[in-house]
């Protein structure tokens, strides 16, 4: 069974949450320990530094997503979390969530593998930022996320690859 089988079957889902475009989950420095599964839409985290915005993840449909910072350490979070476009979640508290991992054994083993794809991901995103070539960090990424290219608008996308959306406009064009 996989682990969106298992969440429908083990965890009781708050009723939906919709967000329309531009509507905002999380703003700092609120405390947030929710899970959410977006059930439609798109989301993106991002923070802002000295007036300028920095993508860090952005949350699909399907996806499980949470203000991670605050998830763990339960203090307000530094994140932001907003609806790229008409949003459906439904959210499950912490404290809930992880009762049932304990309770469900093959759900915690889904959740583990999930936990480990994200630190990879993570980690990949640490090596992205790493390199100061604008053209070879949009290559890794094409290559590991097109998904990105298809759904999130290019503005997004040039915060998250840490550059001008003129230069990411300039770099798809030739």
């Amino acid at each position: 069974m996989d682990l969106f089988s298992l969440l429908k079957e083990t965890i009781n889902w708050s009723p939906p949450l919709i967000l329309k475009r531009g509507d905002y989950l999380c703003e700092p420095p609120r405390k947030d320990q929710n899970i959410y599964w977006v059930k439609e839409g798109l989301l993106r985290i991002f923070t802002v530094e000295e007036e300028q915005d920095y993508g860090v993840r952005f949350g699909y449909e399907g996806d499980l997503i949470s203000v991670l910072d605050s998830y763990i350490k339960g203090g307000p979070s530094r994140f932001s979390v907003q609806a790229l476009r008409k949003t459906t979640l439904v959210s499950c508290s912490k404290e809930a969530f992880e009762s049932r991992l304990k309770q469900h054994p093959e759900l915690r083993d889904l959740w583990m593998e999930g936990l480990y794809q994200l630190i990879y991901d993570m980690l990949e995103r640490e090596q992205d930022l790493m390199i100061a070539d604008p053209r070879q960090r949009l290559q890794r990424v094409l290559e590991r996320s097109p998904r990105l290219f298809q759904e999130v608008p290019h503005k997004y996308i040039a915060s998250y690859l840490r550059m001008s959306p003129e230069t990411l406009s300039r770099l798809l064009n030739s």
